[in-house]
């Protein structure tokens, strides 16, 4: 595959993030494919911007129009898998491959109930007493060059209740029949929690595998970079560009 057939690349961020949680993966891959990370509405450049699913199918599809390249890998983590989820059902004619990175498990159910009570909880605590938690957090556990862009950029504690009390209740497995464009399940391999329907969602869907990221945790692409963005070339390699 010639850098002109490489299909383009939009990463989409997770809960409270911004797109500079993908500073790793945008480095690591500019030089061989087009790439883009996303402010989800409500949080980063867009944090003045209501939250909603349909909100964020279009700001996908923007980021997607903007490369120029036709269909593009999204590429999602958490709240942003959810919403690669449904930018499938919504925009199919744009997908050309789909990683959902910890998005794996379902959103139905009692497993979502410890999630409903985080999203009302999250608003009575100050948001710059989050803020440090998170700042402290990040810097005790990964490398500056890792996490400082997702420092910078800020946290989206507000849009939290609005993000979750949508996406809970809305997904399990039966999602992937939505989804017409090869699938990689990327998970960090101790993401016990996301990782609980993996199966159920690889068999769901007739053209997704599983991979898993060594020791990694929740934020594999963070814990492991390399392997993360490693995983991301390798099926992003597989799929040529249309036409």
């Amino acid at each position: 595959m010639t850098t002109e057939d490489a299909p383009s690349i939009v990463f989409v961020h997770g809960t409270r993030f911004s797109a500079g949680q993908w500073s790793p993966q945008l480095a690591e891959l500019r030089e061989e494919f087009p790439v883009a990370a996303v402010d989800l509405p409500g949080h980063g450049a867009r944090g003045a911007e209501p939250w909603s699913l349909g909100a964020a199918t279009e700001v996908i599809a923007a980021a997607v129009h903007s490369l120029d390249r036709g269909p593009a890998v999204v590429v999602g983590h958490s709240l942003g898998g959810y919403a690669a989820l449904e930018f499938a059902r919504r925009r199919p004619e744009l997908l050309r491959g789909l990683v959902l990175a910890g998005a794996s498990a379902s959103t139905r159910g009692g497993w979502a109930a410890p999630y409903r009570f985080l999203a009302r909880l999250v608003p009575r605590i100050p948001a710059d007493r989050l803020s440090r938690w998170n700042d402290r957090m990040l810097r005790r556990l990964y490398p500056p060059q890792v996490v400082e862009a997702t420092i910078r950029s800020g946290y989206a504690f507000h849009t939290l209740p609005d993000a979750w009390g949508e996406v809970l209740g809305r997904f399990d497995a039966g999602a992937m029949r939505h989804v017409a464009a090869p699938v990689l399940i990327l998970n960090g391999e101790k993401d016990s929690v996301f990782r609980s329907g993996e199966r159920d969602f690889a068999r769901a869907h007739p053209d997704a595998r599983v991979e898993l990221i060594p020791r990694a945790r929740h934020l594999a692409n963070f814990d492991d970079p390399a392997a993360f963005s490693g995983a991301v070339r390798r099926f992003a390699r597989q799929l040529t560009a249309p036409g």
